[in-house]
């Protein structure tokens, strides 16, 4: 009797067609979402404008401003939420991929996030662009870079 090892299997890691080592827990576009989008969350309560008041100066967060800050503050969430999903087995329609939705709440954030830096809201006449704005910006492209990212992990 000829016994021959088999290669131990994990039933609750295998991927068809793809190994752990290839993928790890979390691949490079998977960590940079899920950082960029936190850091789009959060940044929806930091200061984009800030200026003088009276006799103090004064700092408005994205929140206040309206729709556009609490929209960036929803696709930071969603953005959290579609990395979360994928990692606990929740799979997209094929239709959807993945990298393809993070794009395109990437680059409605980016979009969102320049109006407000064009164009500063006339509440705020008196402020200029605070450090939070940029950092917006920064997390919404950073977006955009990570679904880039999980789209070349894809293939």
């Amino acid at each position: 009797m000829i016994h021959t090892m088999q290669p131990m299997a994990f039933p609750d890691r295998d991927i068809p067609g793809e190994s752990v080592f290839e993928r790890g827990i979390l691949g490079i576009g998977d960590r940079l979402g899920l950082l960029a989008g936190l850091v789009l969350a959060v940044s929806a309560f930091t200061g984009w404008y800030s200026g003088p008041g009276e006799g103090v100066k004064v700092s408005v967060t994205g929140w206040d401003t309206g729709l556009a800050g609490k929209v960036v503050f929803f696709i930071g969430i969603a953005v959290v939420l579609v990395v979360a999903l994928r990692e606990f087995g929740v799979q997209l329609p094929a239709a959807v991929p993945e990298s393809l939705l993070t794009i395109a709440l990437g680059a409605t954030a980016t979009i969102i996030v320049l109006v407000r830096v064009i164009s500063i809201p006339d509440d705020f006449f008196f402020a200029g662009r605070g450090a939070g704005i940029w950092i917006s910006l920064i997390a919404a492209i950073g977006v955009i870079v990570a679904g880039l990212l999980q789209a070349s992990e894809e293939l």
